[in-house]
């Protein structure tokens, strides 16, 4: 099972660990400085692809993908010489993916010309909420009519822009996030991804909530009934979920990001940035130096990577039915039993399926539309079966 990684692909994903601001509910490895030297960051971060590239040669490259942190933050020239660089190291598909994310202020809107000519083909814009009140809760710092300047820009200049909302927010009603996602769906796009929101600990609201200040969140009941209404939607509006939390046209879903659901390789770089990489005939996982002045000490070291831990076929089996599960289309049975060395578990195949919770095919099995309500429960029961 050394190659198999080609059946979910090859990609490279870009951590660029800086924002304007922190928001509350964020955390992802995102620090707030107003000095960067981005020829310093450049040169690291074609040390690290250097280095990367030998271990993985004359491999295709299906997908990059710039995340953070705000990656608008980063000046077009730094993202053209990674890419320059990318080019160098592996073969690119003809369809390649490249992917951008942004924030829908003025100031990175006026960088998608620059990032286009760069070589993105595709921006991701986190416009998070449909209303300035929720803006400024979240933390953001645009505005609903600046979100909405950025989003024609950035459609003017890709052919393909994708957006991001949060629900399950505070005070947020079962109609206000309906007349919310009809609002954003109208904006002729074709992709959404769709987010519950989460309280994590370590984060702002982790904090607040932790105290009991963070008041008006809905309950289950609630949150259960906006998933459902989500689905209803978008189905109507031609962007079905093909991933538990994200919708698009046929042929518009995100690639990079199917690289990780299908269980792919891929090489992370930059501050915090994971991976999943097959060198000699071995999986590993891949972890990086998270602080950002430390990561630059490392890569001048000859290195930023922190851990490279091997993974053991079952661990490689349970990470793919983990990721598989999410997708709507699911998990190849014949793939799953060949990297685990034993038979998917009949018993929690067979339950689920007479709970209504799986459609199993006898090659394929994924959730059907209750099982995916329920997604961490249906994956626990092959996990602890």
């Amino acid at each position: 099972m050394a190659e198999d990684w080609r059946n979910g692909g090859f990609g490279l994903y870009v951590h660029w660990p800086f924002c304007q601001a922190k928001c509350p509910y964020c955390d992802f490895n995102s620090h707030v400085s107003q000095n960067i030297n981005q020829k310093q960051w450049l040169t690291a971060y074609l040390r690290e692809l250097s280095r990367v590239s030998l271990e993985t040669p004359d491999r295709v490259l299906n997908s990059i993908f710039f995340g953070g942190g705000t990656p608008s933050l980063m000046h077009p020239d730094t993202v053209a010489a990674i890419i320059e660089a990318a080019r160098g190291s592996w073969t690119f598909a003809n369809d390649i993916e490249i992917t951008l994310e942004a924030n829908p202020g003025s100031v990175e809107a006026g960088r998608f010309a620059g990032y286009h000519d760069a070589g993105v083909n595709r921006i991701s814009m986190g416009i998070q909420a449909m209303n300035d009140t929720d803006l400024r809760r979240l933390g953001r710092i645009h505005t609903v009519d600046e979100a909405t300047v950025a989003f024609d820009v950035a459609r003017k200049c890709f052919d393909r822009v994708s957006f991001d909302l949060i629900y399950a927010r505070q005070d947020q009603t079962l109609l206000d996030w309906q007349d919310e996602l009809k609002q954003a769906l109208n904006m002729a796009i074709d992709h959404l991804s769709l987010y519950q929101l989460t309280i994590e600990s370590g984060t702002a609201f982790g904090n607040r909530y932790a105290i009991g200040k963070l008041r008006g969140l809905p309950g289950d009941d609630l949150s259960a009934n906006m998933y459902e209404v989500t689905q209803d939607v978008c189905d109507r509006f031609g962007l079905p979920m093909y991933e538990v939390s994200n919708h698009a046209k046929p042929g518009s879903e995100s690639r990079h990001n199917l690289i990780y659901w299908q269980y792919g390789d891929y090489v992370g770089i930059g501050p915090g940035a994971h991976g999943r990489l097959s060198v000699d005939h071995q999986r590993f996982a891949t972890e990086c130096v998270m602080a950002p002045g430390a990561w630059l000490a490392e890569v001048r070291n000859g290195s930023a990577e922190t851990k490279r831990t091997p993974l053991t076929t079952q661990e490689q089996a349970e990470e793919y039915l983990m990721m598989g599960l999410r997708l709507r289309h699911g998990l190849d049975i014949a793939r799953y039993e060949a990297l685990a060395g034993k038979p998917l578990d009949p018993l929690a195949r067979q339950n689920l399926s007479d709970l209504g919770m799986l459609k199993d095919t006898g090659k394929n099995i994924a959730a059907t539309k209750k099982g995916f309500m329920v997604l961490n429960a249906v994956i626990s029961e092959f996990l602890t079966g």
